[in-house]
Parts: C-alpha cells; structure tokens; sequence
C-alpha cells in the first residue's frame, strides 16, 4: 500500500465553535494538507511540546515517554487512517528491539506521542486524496486557514490582544502559569516570548 509521510504544521481554534481545535497535517514534499479536528487537551498536549513548555509535572503523553524509556519500548512510527465513521485513528507501532506490537490510536493521542518521540507520521494515498486539500488549487482563503505561517496564532485566535510586556515579565508569567497547570495560557505566553524575540 502506498504511504505518505505527514508533517505537523501546527494546531487553528475554531472561533465559532468554543473548545474546537485542528491540527494541521502536511505532505511532506507536496501541497495537501489534513485537519483533523481534535478537543482542548489534546490541542494543549500538542501545543504545550510545540512551545516547549516545561511543565512542573509530567502531561499524560510525557508519562508515556517516561514509561516507554523505563521499560526499553520505542515508537517506531504511526499512520493515521480513518474509520467507515470518517472518524480519524491511528496506528501507533511499537518495538522494544526484538518484538513489534501495533497499537490503536486516537490520532491526535497518537500525534502528540509521536512529536515527543520525533516518529514519523504517515497516512496513505487514499487518506490524503479524501481527507486531504492543496490549498493553493483553493486559492488565498483556504491558504490564510490551513498554513503554519497564516494560521491564527493563540493570540489571535482568541481574541485577545499583544500585551505590552517585557519579555522577562512574560516569561515570569508563563512559568507561573505551568505552575498553576494551566497549560494553554503558558503556551499562548511562550508563542508571545517567541514572537518578541525574533524581533529582535
């Protein structure tokens, strides 16, 4: 069966529907891109390790990590593939050196492992010309929804303003809020830290 490896572009918040996130797969050496429609902790699980935010405690995926480390178990890969419900899954593959075992997935549990992990993520042909869209044959409005670069930022798609802040108060502010455990507001301060600081 053909394969195509995917890349993750990044996660988009539906401002008409509250707690609606998507993350945004991409063929990697082509144009098609995936969304698939993911809930708020699975959106911070995946935003909180594209932010690089340290956590006082491990998330549910990073305890996996440490699980997977402890007992010598490696994830090898995952394919995403999708029901006859049109649900989205995923094959999670694991080996411990010697054995292979395929576990199923929700796929964005399974994306969220597989970016801590640094596995490479792959859909087949069938995924990608169903589910998938080149932005570019959609013109400019399905481009500014889909691409990392047009994509709203946590900021902006909530609505809520740059602060004026340095970036030392900012990053004060984002370690207290990890602290606190609230997850997403760290990782829309992180996006901010980072933002000031290629400006510089």
């Amino acid at each position: 069966m053909e394969r195509y490896r995917l890349e993750l572009v990044g996660i988009t918040y539906n401002q008409i529907e509250s707690g609606v996130y998507a993350v945004i797969l991409r063929q990697v050496g082509g144009n098609r891109r995936i969304p698939i429609i993911i809930g708020y902790p699975e959106a911070q699980a995946i935003e909180c390790k594209l932010q690089e935010v340290v956590t006082p405690r491990p998330l549910t995926h990073d305890m996996m990590m440490n699980f997977m480390e402890e007992f010598g178990i490696r994830l090898k890969e995952i394919e995403i593939h999708r029901l006859p419900s049109g649900v989205f899954a995923a094959d999670m593959i694991f080996t411990d050196g010697t054995n292979v075992h395929t576990v199923d997935s929700r796929s964005s549990d399974a994306i969220a492992l597989a970016i801590r992990a640094g596995a490479p993520i792959y859909t087949s042909a069938e995924v990608l010309e169903e589910a998938g869209f080149d932005p570019e044959e959609q013109g400019n409005h399905s481009e500014s929804h889909s691409s990392n670069e047009n994509a709203p930022s946590s900021e902006q798609s909530q609505g809520i303003a740059p602060s004026q802040k340095t970036i030392e108060e900012l990053k004060a502010l984002m370690q207290q809020a990890a602290e606190n455990e609230n997850y997403e507001e760290a990782a829309r301060l992180k996006a901010e830290i980072n933002t000031l600081e290629n400006k510089k």
